[in-house]
């Protein structure tokens, strides 16, 4: 028989323990783990949902690692070809972690309307192309199919859409600048899908057209394109497999990550994980501490206790595993309400929506959730170690107690 937690039970258990001074006191300290359980449980969910989303946002339109030739061409235009006849085209089987791979390019534009001029980008892709994520993104009519013969349909963005008055089924004329003939050449896209990733850096130039169109205006071959775009199984090992790719497309080619291209969106990002673990922290500290205050009103409470369980022969540590036991009680509370609490305001965002953000600062909506049991136990365990180990300290006041002045004590 545990000796310890029989005696543990038993003051649970008392009701005149639970009507007694101390319980306002011990009311607080399971709030106080409750809130900072929440409040860590949100900070984690969003910070992580917030940098998968706008990972994913960038992903979807240059993939996880971007092959291009080496070239001082640092704009969003395609200028030297690359011929697809590659050992690692169509499928890249020499880096373990790769899943796909796709030929794209990519031209500047100006959409005319009787009214409107607006610069784009026209990104070809083909019959490789992995419409995974703008499936996603797809807010009216379908994503184009570029599998048959070549056509004339585009996809725009909803910014653009809303800009100069466009839905689905709606053509308009596209100029191309033709730097050798010095006039430009037409196109008559015909719009039959609509996207929104909420991404307006991106949103506002990007339209996805058929390759074959890009490759006629450059006067390339067929089988030319100007990059190509690599999809990884995990984005953990990103850099690693970058480097396996570099290493396997030979001298004549760089191989970009995207963490790379677009370094001040994924340094934004990774300020989320310091926030987040600042947080953790802080929620610890004060529901440790408020813990610490609700332990020692605890043992003031139950002096006499203490001075009748050592006169029996009680050894100081076997006492204070009694109020360890006790505050494991109280912690293990707090932590049930605080899941309880906490997974129900995030499942409701998840599925529901009900707290907004603003896109222009923070490229989504509303605020993402990522919810996965390995966190939350984590979480959970390393909450009640901590406060557990915060109050072996404050126990040890145990063994400064007198037995005959605790059996005094009123």
């Amino acid at each position: 028989m545990n000796f310890e937690l029989f005696v543990a039970k038993r003051i649970i258990g008392n009701k005149t323990y639970k009507s007694s001074v101390s319980a306002p006191i011990i009311k607080i300290g399971i709030a106080a783990i409750a809130i900072g359980i929440i409040v860590m449980l949100i900070a984690i969910a969003t910070g992580l949902g917030l940098q998968q989303k706008i990972r994913d946002k960038v992903v979807a339109f240059n993939g996880h690692i971007e092959i291009t030739n080496f070239d001082t061409n640092a704009s969003d235009e395609s200028q030297v070809p690359i011929s697809i006849k590659q050992d690692f085209y169509p499928e890249f089987n020499n880096v373990e972690g790769v899943k796909h791979i796709q030929g794209v390019a990519t031209k500047f534009a100006v959409i005319r309307t009787e009214t409107e001029f607006e610069g784009i980008v026209v990104k070809g892709v083909g019959a490789d192309y992995n419409w995974d994520y703008f499936e996603e993104f797809l807010v009216d009519g379908r994503v184009p199919d570029f599998s048959g013969k070549r056509n004339e349909e585009i996809l725009i963005s909803n910014y653009l859409a809303n800009r100069l008055g466009f839905n689905v089924g709606d053509k308009f004329q596209t100029l191309f600048p033709d730097n050798l003939n010095k006039i430009p050449r037409i196109i008559n896209y015909e719009i039959v899908g609509i996207y929104n990733s909420g991404f307006q850096e991106l949103d506002e130039k990007f339209c996805i057209a058929d390759l074959r169109h890009i490759q006629r205006l450059n006067k390339w071959d067929a089988d030319q394109i100007g990059s190509f775009e690599v999809f990884i199984d995990d984005f953990s090992d990103l850099d690693e497999v970058s480097s396996q790719v570099y290493q396997e497309t030979g001298s004549f080619f760089n191989a970009t990550p995207i963490t790379r291209k677009f370094y001040t969106v994924f340094e934004w990002i990774k300020i989320f994980d310091s926030n987040t673990n600042i947080i953790i922290a802080i929620m610890i500290i004060v529901a440790g501490i408020n813990m610490i205050t609700t332990l020692l009103v605890l043992i003031l409470e139950r002096t006499n206790m203490i001075g009748v369980l050592k006169a029996l022969g009680s050894s100081d540590w076997t006492i204070r595993k009694v109020f360890l036991y006790n505050a494991s009680y109280l912690i293990g509370l707090g932590l049930l309400w605080g899941n309880l609490i906490g997974l129900g305001l995030l499942f409701a965002q998840k599925y529901f929506k009900l707290f907004p953000l603003n896109p222009d600062t923070y490229y989504v909506s509303e605020a993402p959730v990522y919810i996965s049991w390995d966190y939350i136990l984590f979480l959970n365990i390393g909450t009640f170690i901590a406060c557990l180990l915060m109050l072996l300290i404050p126990s040890i006041i145990i063994s400064k107690i007198s037995p005959v002045k605790a059996i005094r004590f009123d």
